[in-house]
């Protein structure tokens, strides 16, 4: 059984820094996206970053320029390196892995808090 285990979130000030990451516990074959979504209090789930097999980005309005999304190849592990925080960032952050034959996994979330 494949689990996504993420690691990294907590609490810190406006314009602080955070890195999440991301591994699966066993081995996924034929990923076609790894990505990262949150999810604040009273809203619905909303992407933040996806990174294609091919190498294509994609990055959420409100995160671009500040936030960086990296992978693993060989680890499996995805990463999501955020910068100049604020408030509006605040929620549970979850990785999304998606394989070709149209199967997906999804982290137990971690959360962040940006607050003065």
């Amino acid at each position: 059984q494949v689990q996504l285990v993420e690691s990294g979130g907590g609490s810190v000030q406006p314009g602080g820094s955070l890195r999440l990451s991301c591994a699966a516990s066993g081995s996924i074959f034929g990923i076609e996206s790894m990505g990262w979504y949150r999810q604040a209090v009273g809203d619905q789930r909303e992407l933040v970053a996806v990174m294609f097999n091919g190498g294509a980005i994609k990055y959420g309005d409100s995160v671009k320029g500040r936030f960086s999304i990296s992978r693993d190849n060989a680890k499996n592990a995805v990463y999501l390196q955020m910068n100049s925080l604020k408030p509006e960032d605040t929620g549970v952050y979850y990785c999304n892995y998606r394989i070709v034959v149209g199967g997906e996994w999804w982290g137990q979330g971690t959360q962040v808090t940006v607050s003065s």
